[in-house]
């Protein structure tokens, strides 16, 4: 069982029922069984993140130089297939249902609320985004988009525009023109791999835990407790699915795959996908602290 040695937080030895097991279901139980006692702290995180978002709408953040753009997007063709949200307005929205969710999740794991606050700054960073993908499989967030496609290079010298001032437009008008259609596609597979699974509320709340849990940082001050809490998220993934799917052999293997696929998802692509069509520029990190923090 995960303690907390060689940390700074209270002992996990201390308390009663302090496997990971016991945290992360309670945790998950508190989102789903006190939802209509925390209305009104979830309503309040909404208006939260709708004030952060309108406040930085606002702003654009613009590269300083041509190498900096190209270091943010390839100008291969194999990127130019790029995707869009359909609903925007739509799918925005319920992203960021499940986003106020996952934080008020993550708020009730006690075994994260225990660990020094630098190291859960880093987990939120680390985890907030595959994490957000993982509720929006639980709670079947589907969504649509338009691929749209953006000039060739024999395009832009066709239409007279010079080659330095076409990237730069294009590079900062990145946002219009959404994420590659692979990444898009990475997503789907990755929704869809869960749905097909069928994975029970209490699978989503270990692999949450095996998720919010990365001792792959660097700089944790708690890193063995960490690791420590992931192994117990997997073991008890592991005997959960060897109870209740005793038939099935290959279901946690396959939960395992849907693991990996996930880990392949980047929280770039995640932020500009569902967020950056209402809020902009904004930095989504800022956001994450000042709901999680109020800071």
């Amino acid at each position: 069982m995960a303690t907390l040695e060689g940390c700074r937080c209270r002992s996990a030895s201390a308390r009663n029922n302090n496997s990971i097991l016991y945290s992360i279901l309670k945790s998950d139980s508190l989102v789903t069984a006190e939802e209509p006692q925390h209305h009104q702290q979830q309503h309040s995180q909404h208006q939260t993140l709708q004030h952060l978002l309108l406040k930085g709408s606002s702003t654009t953040s613009v590269p300083g130089s041509l190498q900096e753009l190209r270091q943010q997007a390839c100008s291969c063709g194999s990127t130019r297939r790029r995707g869009v949200l359909s609903s925007p307005q739509e799918t925005c929205k319920a992203a960021s249902a499940v986003l106020v969710k996952t934080l008020h999740f993550v708020k009730n794991v006690p075994c994260f609320c225990e660990l020094p606050e630098g190291d859960q700054l880093m987990l939120i960073r680390s985890g907030w985004a595959p994490l957000l993908v993982l509720g929006l499989a639980q709670d079947r967030v589907d969504f649509e988009t338009t691929e749209t496609v953006e000039p060739s290079m024999l395009q832009r010298i066709l239409t007279g525009v010079p080659e330095r001032q076409s990237e730069v437009r294009a590079v900062q008008n990145r946002a219009a023109v959404g994420v590659s259609v692979v990444d898009i596609e990475t997503i789907k597979a990755f929704l869809n791999k869960c749905w097909s699974v069928d994975i029970s509320t209490k699978e989503y709340a270990y692999l949450k835990g095996a998720v919010l849990f990365n001792p792959d940082l660097e700089g944790l001050r708690c890193l063995h407790y960490i690791q420590a809490l992931r192994r117990e998220a997997h073991q008890a993934l592991n005997e959960h699915v060897r109870l209740i799917h005793r038939e099935d052999s290959t279901r946690f293997a396959k939960l395992l795959i849907a693991l990996s696929m996930l880990r392949a998802i980047s929280p770039l692509v995640v932020a500009q996908l569902f967020f950056r069509p209402v809020i902009g520029a904004v930095n989504i990190e800022e956001v994450l602290m000042e709901m999680f923090y109020g800071k």
